[in-house]
């Protein structure tokens, strides 16, 4: 028998995941609408969002899922739907698993796995579907310049959200569930 603290747990963990989801796909047809969110170059605002497993293991599903959706809408169809979520998904994992990596107090690790997760698999993703196969020229190239705008983007708005939500006990206050008590 489910006691009562379980079940809230665990609705607290999908609601949580269902916002990150629902919050993520908003902001990237937002970037999708000034032509920003898919192919070589990106700069989906949403993207500053894979901070947050630093704060809730519920960020890794709501993620992967809200980049699923957010794919929906790709000019690459089912190949960015595949290739972009694994890519936050494996990100999401790593990020959460170096949330304790600090520098002088600032988790400046924390936006560097999806720098390097999409600059890698969907780098890859672009060159295989470009007319000429894979090339290593055109991979490094689409690899570059993904990695380019993800790290302009986790940096320059990811991090500084990770610092204000760390300053603010977003783990303790916001996502275990204090700020509801």
């Amino acid at each position: 028998m489910q006691t009562r603290h379980n079940v809230s747990t665990r609705v607290r963990f999908l609601v949580q995941a269902a916002m990150i989801a629902a919050l993520y796909t908003v902001l990237t047809l937002v970037a999708a609408m000034l032509n920003w969110a898919y192919g070589p170059v990106q700069f989906r605002f949403s993207e500053a969002m894979t901070v947050l497993p630093m704060f809730t293991p519920a960020a890794i599903p709501g993620l992967a899922v809200g980049c699923f959706l957010s794919n929906v809408w790709s000019n690459m169809g089912v190949m960015d739907m595949i290739f972009g979520t694994l890519a936050t998904l494996l990100a999401a994992v790593a990020t959460r698993a170096a949330r304790h990596v600090r520098v002088k107090g600032i988790p400046v690790l924390a936006p560097l796995p999806p720098v390097v997760c999409n600059a890698l698999i969907v780098g890859l993703e672009i060159t295989l579907v470009s007319p000429g196969g894979f090339l290593w020229p055109a991979f490094l190239a689409n690899a570059l310049s993904v990695g380019a705008g993800e790290l302009v983007v986790c940096y320059v708005l990811g991090l500084p959200l990770a610092i204000l939500l760390d300053r603010l006990d977003a783990e303790n206050k916001l996502f275990s569930g204090g700020f509801l008590r």
